[in-house]
């Protein structure tokens, strides 16, 4: 069950990644300018918010595996969708931002199942090792895709790399609804709303969660002004071009993906410190791009900052899997899941009108300070594991 386990969500991430590029070069080959282009991405990501904790709910009441697999399922049919319209040389925008639409909510429901999925398959002392073979496989996934799914669209078109996201989205549904778990959903049957509310009283009795998925939100955050102001200065003042930029994607992609695989291996006596430690570390690649570091500078910040992300994920994973009830875990991660995925994008939008009016320096030092100190003062809430555990939640 276990490699099983670790083959789906392989699928379901290199799938995952194939999107975003499709989706791109499908609306430009459309005619769609940068507009068109931030429509139909934004698409997929608001019904991901909105839904995301109705999500959690739903997967604290059903058997992860089965809302995996319908995930999957409605995932694969608005690729197949969108894969159908193009190869018919059908390129309406509105049906594309209709059909991201359908997979963003596919999202909410299917990814708080997951931490569920893992320890309802797992034991827990092989968790933070299957949860690290899950974040390589992602990590590799992310730079895959790209050129997998422009590979394609150039060979034999849009269409075809969205018919292959389909067949992925497929065999992922069908390897991921074959694991098999005992029993429904963890959580009691109540109201809709008394579990909602019970899983917010759960993210509030544990003030170590709360302020570390504060700092998280913070890292997304400056993370989402790293990516849009790093490109501009490499390619337009700093000389690196394009080649250097690349670079130093390349290099943090290898940092984080090295992360991973350490993370399982160190002795770490104290796993949420390093957690919140690593998401600090981005404040190294914000203070060299604000001093105008040449490029390989930048890389080498970039790479250890991207070194401490691939700790921080099967770490946190782990430690989250062990801390909350299994009953509260699809809600609690689905506030978790939340903050990380609204952050990002508010960071993206923000970037380059904050730029405008603060300089890229000051704003590049105002990120490095405050992802600094939301992480580290985050450390002095995580006490030791023994007391991590609060008394169980009264039902309503």
């Amino acid at each position: 069950m276990m490699s099983r386990l670790l083959l789906g969500r392989c699928l379901s991430a290199l799938a995952t990644a194939l999107i975003p590029t499709t989706l791109t070069l499908a609306v430009l080959r459309a005619g769609g300018d940068g507009g068109a282009l931030g429509i139909v991405l934004a698409s997929e990501l608001v019904p991901l918010l909105v839904l995301l904790p109705v999500g959690g709910v739903v997967a604290d009441r059903v058997r992860p595996e089965r809302l995996a697999l319908a995930a999957d399922l409605t995932r694969c049919l608005s690729q197949a969708a969108i894969a159908a319209e193009l190869l018919l040389g059908v390129h309406r925008l509105l049906d594309l931002a209709l059909l991201s639409a359908v997979a963003g909510a596919a999202i909410a429901f299917g990814s708080p199942a997951v931490p569920r999925l893992v320890i309802a398959v797992v034991p827990a002392p092989d968790r933070l090792r299957m949860n690290a073979r899950i974040g390589v496989a992602t990590s590799l996934s992310t730079v895959a895709a790209p050129a997998l799914a422009g590979t394609v669209t150039v060979a034999a078109g849009p269409g075809w790399a969205a018919g292959l996201t389909a067949v992925l989205f497929a065999c992922s549904a069908v390897t991921l609804g074959g694991v098999r778990t005992s029993g429904e959903g963890a959580g009691a049957r109540r109201a809709f709303l008394a579990d909602l509310a019970g899983g917010w009283r759960e993210v509030r009795t544990r003030p170590w969660f709360l302020a570390a998925v504060l700092g998280h939100g913070v890292w997304h955050f400056v993370a989402g002004l790293f990516l849009t102001l790093g490109p501009v200065m490499v390619v337009r003042h700093l000389g690196g071009g394009e080649a250097g930029w690349t670079l130093i994607v390349q290099g943090g992609t290898v940092g984080m993906v090295l992360g991973v695989f350490a993370a399982p291996r160190l002795p770490i006596r104290r796993p949420l410190a390093v957690v919140q430690a690593g998401a600090a570390a981005y404040l190294l690649p914000m203070v060299a791009l604000a001093a105008g570091a040449p490029v390989p500078v930048l890389a080498g910040a970039y790479f250890v900052a991207m070194f401490g992300l691939g700790l921080l994920s099967p770490l946190w994973e782990t430690v989250v899997a062990e801390e909350v009830p299994e009953g509260a875990l699809g809600r609690v991660r689905s506030f978790d899941q939340l903050i990380s995925f609204a952050s990002r994008p508010f960071g993206l939008a923000v970037a380059a009108p904050l730029a405008g009016l603060t300089g890229v320096a000051a704003l590049a030092v105002t990120g490095a300070v405050l992802v600094a100190a939301a992480n580290l003062v985050a450390i002095a809430w995580q006490p030791a594991a023994s007391d991590r555990r609060p008394e169980p939640v009264p039902p309503t």
